[in-house]
């Protein structure tokens, strides 16, 4: 027989931390660890218990749950996170995927394809809510008009093609900053920045701000 899925849930409030814990419990083929109330708590668990899977909420108290994956990377990078929330706001899923997490699920799902994720999240499989996924196709990234891209290399078009001020916002992006963050740090306005990232989108043939933030990690940007 294989072995069952070990694991951990992270959620702040008690009654929902052991709920997802008492339903995972009765599927066949998954092993509840243990359950923490915040992203440090989290940590600390899954360095000593070694879980295959984390559910993991993102606004917790201590430290949150995006904070918290990029300590897992670092510190228990065998662990596949997935991340279980309310929030569907695509700057968190951009900031908790740049971040390491393998998936992010809304908390309406039920029980069995809660199980189902687990499993698939244990075989390597990405995954994301489908109203995450029109909630990122149809972002505000992608509804500022565009350059034309230019005629990618075979493998891609590299980081030449950006400008300098492209490819600083690109850089924050890859470390999950938002909008308003990254005008912020650049010294620009909201609106500038929403230009910025539609044409470094553009230029790179990217669909939106998860894709640009795993193609500036795959280039070494963070």
């Amino acid at each position: 027989m294989t072995e069952p899925v070990r694991v951990l849930v992270v959620d702040d409030q008690e009654l929902v931390r052991e709920g997802i814990a008492s339903l995972l419990g009765i599927q066949p083929g998954i092993t509840v660890i243990g359950a923490a109330p915040d992203g440090l708590r989290a940590v600390e668990t899954a360095v000593a218990e070694h879980p295959d899977v984390i559910l993991m909420d993102v606004r917790m108290p201590v430290m949150d749950g995006v904070a918290a994956v990029r300590e897992l990377a670092r510190r228990a990078p065998d662990c596949r996170v997935v991340m279980l929330t309310t929030f569907d706001d695509d700057e968190y899923v951009v900031q908790a995927l740049a971040a390491g997490a393998i998936g992010y699920l809304l908390k309406n799902l039920p029980s069995a394809e809660l199980a189902a994720a687990v499993r698939l999240a244990h075989a390597g499989v990405a995954q994301l809510d489908p109203v995450v996924a029109r909630r990122l196709a149809t972002g505000p990234a992608r509804s500022e008009p565009a350059e034309p891209a230019p005629s990618p290399a075979p493998e891609g078009p590299g980081l030449d093609v950006l400008t300098e001020r492209e490819t600083d916002v690109l850089r924050l992006i890859a470390t999950g900053s938002t909008n308003r963050e990254i005008a912020g740090r650049l010294f620009l306005s909201e609106g500038t920045v929403k230009n910025h990232v539609s044409r470094l989108l553009s230029r790179l043939g990217l669909r939106d701000r998860t894709h640009a933030a795993i193609y500036a990690r795959d280039r070494g940007l963070l």
